[in-house]
Order: structure tokens, then sequence, then C-alpha cells
């Protein structure tokens, strides 16, 4: 299953628009909303600590379709940066 993140501030009541999605007519999407408090969208990183006790460390290893950790990670962070902050991976 490919995801991707996209975080919204909506201008509307009840309203929310999504474009330049790397979908194509005919496919089937799901979309799952979450409220954010406007602390949760301020906090955007974890203190050396906090990322120790997250489980985030090591989350890959088991993982057979990634054969270096590293450089998936490299084209993660480079497709985020190609494609103005959404990053959809179809990396395997």
């Amino acid at each position: 299953m490919n995801a991707m993140r996209v975080q919204k501030v909506l201008s509307d009541d009840g309203t929310i628009q999504l474009s330049n999605l790397p979908f194509k007519k005919g496919q089937t999407v799901e979309v799952i909303l979450f409220l954010y408090s406007n602390q949760n969208l301020k906090r955007s990183s974890l203190s050396v600590k906090e990322l120790k006790k997250s489980g985030l460390i090591g989350i890959w290893k088991d993982r057979e379709e990634i054969h270096d950790s590293s450089i998936y990670a490299r084209q993660l962070r480079k497709q985020t940066q190609t494609r103005g902050g959404i990053s959809f991976d179809s990396i395997g």
C-alpha cells in the first residue's frame, strides 16, 4: 500500500480541497481525516530523548523490501523536497 500525508488548514467550514495528487482517474483511494489542535501542528520535532523512547529507531530493520534504510530514507527526503512537501512513495 502506498500512502501520503497532506496537512491542510480549512478556509471554509466543512470543506477541504485536495489537488495535484499523484492518482489517476478510476483508481480507488481512501481518505482518513484527523483533527489536529494548534499545539500538534506547531510541534514538528522530537528531542533525542523523545526520539529514543518513540520506537521509531529501527522500525525498518525487518522490512524485506528495504535493503538499505539509509538509501531509502535519502530517497524519501529527496521526494519530499521535490514535491513541495507532499510525499508520495512507490519505492519498494
